[in-house]
């Protein structure tokens, strides 16, 4: 660990430990100075503001980054960063991190792993570092086991209040499809409901309606919709054994028993009498 009046930094998991996502290092810099890297850092890097401003170069293009914004670097990238103007306050707080499976979890979540991100200053994800760096300090997480999970959860964070050039973030997204998610869970039963009757709740077009869900949640609004009536159908199922499945169909918007077994079938890979057995 590093200790000054304007410095404190943890170093964490080593490069040998089985874990597949872990904090190399964690810290704060109140006075953050100059950093030219040529050749990189051997992991993965994240960098964002707490107060004052900077501005990071890498991939040949340079960002300024004022609170509520933050840079994730791949490891080997090529980067600098400094203070926007000499003289100024910069402070940053950083996570160096690595592990056998960060990539995948990165690519899972479709976080860019080498973009800067912006986000909202108000939000969790402005100050979970800090607190993490203060949880460190105050127990010492010598399997680094805590620390890894306390990474993942940051990494969420960053999935869902982070956003890359002029794209929503997640949470954003999620606000403006609340009126229609809660639509959606009044008409489960109703198999009238369409992409344009969903289209309406919002007052915009069909077609943004499937760009909010597929940002959201890799779906066609129609195709979100399915399973959560799916869902509401497994939900039955097993609660109420006297139920037909035709009528389970019917409660959940389809028209046709064979429609829904067919549904059923390709999303959960067995058909609605063969879930409930398994239950």
């Amino acid at each position: 660990m590093l200790f000054t009046p304007e410095h404190q930094r943890f170093f964490m998991t080593s490069r040998e430990q089985p874990l597949p996502l872990y904090i190399e290092s964690i810290g704060v810099n109140l006075n953050q100075e100059s950093i030219v890297r040529s050749a990189g850092y051997p992991c993965y890097h994240w960098l964002q503001t707490m107060e004052g401003e900077g501005e990071f170069t890498f991939a040949g293009k340079t960002y300024p980054l004022p609170p509520g914004t933050g840079v994730l670097v791949a490891p080997g990238e090529p980067h600098e960063y400094k203070r926007l103007e000499a003289g100024t306050s910069w402070s940053t707080l950083y996570i160096t991190f690595s592990g056998p499976q960060t990539s995948a979890i990165l690519a899972t979540l479709e976080l860019d792993p080498s973009a800067c991100y912006q986000w909202d200053p108000s939000s969790e994800l402005q100050f979970f570092g800090q607190q993490v760096l203060g949880s460190i300090g105050s127990d010492r997480d010598l399997t680094g086991l805590e620390a890894s999970g306390d990474l993942y959860r940051f990494l969420l964070l960053l999935k869902k209040y982070g956003t890359t050039g002029n794209s929503p973030s997640l949470s954003h997204s999620l606000e403006r499809l609340a009126p229609l998610l809660q639509f959606m869970e009044e008409k489960l039963s109703d198999p009238n409901v369409g992409l344009s009757e969903m289209a309406a709740v919002l007052s915009v077009s069909p077609r943004y309606v499937n760009t909010l869900f597929k940002q959201s949640f890799g779906e066609t609004a129609y195709g979100y919709f399915i399973l959560k009536r799916i869902r509401r159908a497994k939900e039955i199922l097993t609660s109420r054994p006297n139920m037909t499945v035709k009528e389970t169909a019917e409660a959940v918007g389809f028209r046709d028993a064979s429609h829904f077994v067919a549904t059923f079938r390709k999303i959960e890979g067995v058909t609605p009498e063969q879930f409930r057995k398994l239950y």
